[in-house]
């Protein structure tokens, strides 16, 4: 199967995922992702603005928020193809909702890649052996790729998400563990 053909059967069964379903899913996610040392040990996290079928990211910013911990979001730049990490301090203010419901900070203080010590990237499909396929801008694998990033990086997925194995071209970027809601998975 090739990307376009995965990312088409993964939205569809994203879509089947009752709105009830998808928020106790996405409770046990956050929670399993809360009580990671990686979590535990980060003092500034980047993570996703969650949208419409993705795992509901709320619960995870807030207890990094309630922590004293700095939480960065991706702010991105479509003219440029890339994306800027800034620190947010609320989830109702200052952020836009683009395009197919994409949140995007429209304000923030940029953030050196280098200070970010956790990265909770998004993602349509995920193997065991941490290949994620995103929507199909490489805005991740151009970021997580940059040498300046030395940061954990993570996902959050459902377990519909996780498959036998995900296409990979050279630029594609790995996770190094995933979170569904039936546990963790440590990728190699």
């Amino acid at each position: 199967m090739d990307k376009a053909q995965l990312r088409r059967v993964i939205k569809s069964r994203l879509v089947q995922i009752d709105e009830s379903e998808r928020a106790e899913k996405s409770k046990k996610i956050c929670q399993y992702l809360i009580e990671t040392d990686e979590l535990k040990k980060a003092h500034t996290v980047m993570i996703y603005l969650s949208f419409s079928h993705e795992v509901d990211t709320t619960a995870v910013i807030l207890h990094c928020w309630q922590r004293g911990k700095t939480v960065v979001a991706p702010k991105v730049s479509w003219q440029q193809r890339h994306m800027i990490p800034v620190e947010i301090n609320s989830l109702e203010s200052g952020i836009s909702t683009g395009t197919g419901g994409l949140r995007n900070p429209m304000t923030g203080i940029p953030m050196p890649i280098e200070d970010i010590d956790m990265v909770v990237a998004p993602g349509l499909a995920f193997d065991r052996k941490g290949n994620r396929l995103g929507r199909g801008g490489a805005y991740y694998d151009r970021f997580l790729g940059s040498e300046q990033l030395k940061a954990t990086v993570c996902s959050l997925a459902f377990a519909e998400q996780i498959v036998d194995v995900v296409p990979v071209e050279e630029h594609d970027q790995r996770v190094d563990f995933i979170v569904t809601e039936e546990g963790i998975i440590k990728c190699v």
